[in-house]
């Protein structure tokens, strides 16, 4: 049943990148904006890292919506599903849709990964996890949203630029407490390092956590992360924070600081190891604090065939 289900799962993923690529014409230039989901840090560590597809055993399905500031008419939207399956013990192949819509842009970006996961050292349950990401990306301007001339040529112009390929690579280490991690993201856009392809492009990501376990019934264990996020043209950010579980995994509690000058915090339910939920409040980074404040985030993920 579980090879049947592979194969299947394979051929949907290839066919439906096949039309995808066939439209996208250019590598890189695909001006990615650095607007990390917080589901990243500890929810679904897949979104950061293509290396963690599959990384748990059967089909991991999450699904993040994000909204930003949520008092300006027409703020960001943020979409993601994601799904991830563990093949085999050492294979794991994803997914991932990203929607984004801000003001009149509307950016679509879908990646397919494979994951390889080399054990190490099986006692102590120690890994090396080697994962690649290929993307397509696609913006396009939505003319209802234009005020003004909807019909300028110039919008027309925008929507038929060509799509763009990107490439994610990631890697990393884990043990049954320790994970220690690093990612590549738009590799293709970094390596040809145009004036074209923009600033505020994700270049580079690095964490670190530990997950200490307590005799308490009331917190199962606590796990400290830090994280570093590479921006191009401007200072990396750093990432601070704590994940607490609570009442044997049946809750659990987050909150990170970053060092743009903002703080994140959230909450987390768990359903009987299968759904899980999580909603988290960010609020603005200090150079426009004083004009929008707060990003709502709403996570939910389902485990099958585990």
């Amino acid at each position: 049943m579980k090879k049947i289900f592979t194969s299947l799962y394979l051929k949907i993923l290839l066919l439906f990148l096949l039309p995808l690529m066939a439209q996208a014409q250019h590598a890189g230039n695909s001006n990615v904006l650095d607007a990390s989901m917080v589901s990243q840090y500890y929810f679904n560590q897949y979104l950061a890292n293509p290396a963690m597809a599959g990384i748990d055993t059967g089909l991991n399905v999450h699904v993040s919506y994000r909204k930003q500031w949520v008092e300006m008419k027409d703020g960001p939207v943020t979409r993601v599903l994601t799904a991830d399956y563990q093949v085999e013990k050492k294979m794991g192949v994803g997914l991932t849709v990203y929607n984004d819509m801000a003001g009149i842009i509307n950016r679509t970006r879908v990646g397919v990964s494979y994951a390889y996961h080399v054990p190490l050292n099986e006692q102590k349950n120690e890994q090396l996890h080697l994962g690649m990401s290929l993307v397509m990306d696609n913006k396009y301007i939505q003319r209802s949203k234009v005020i003004g001339q909807q019909d300028d040529p110039s919008i027309d112009a925008f929507n038929r630029r060509d799509n763009y390929f990107e490439a994610d690579f990631g890697m990393a280490y884990t043990n049954n407490r320790f994970t220690l991690q690093a990612a590549l993201p738009n590799l293709v856009s970094t390596f040809r390092n145009n004036d074209d392809d923009g600033r505020n492009l994700a270049v580079g990501y690095v964490a670190a956590s530990y997950k200490f376990g307590t005799n308490s019934e009331q917190i199962s264990s606590w796990e400290p992360k830090i994280a570093l996020r590479g921006v191009r043209g401007y200072k990396s950010i750093v990432d601070v924070g704590v994940n607490v579980q609570l009442a044997k995994n049946f809750a659990n509690l987050f909150a990170m600081y970053h060092s743009s000058n903002s703080v994140t915090a959230g909450i987390g339910f768990h359903f009987k190891n299968t759904v899980e939920v999580q909603a988290s409040y960010t609020s603005q980074t200090a150079g426009i604090k004083t004009n929008v404040d707060g990003n709502f985030g709403l996570s939910m993920k389902i485990r099958l065939f585990k």
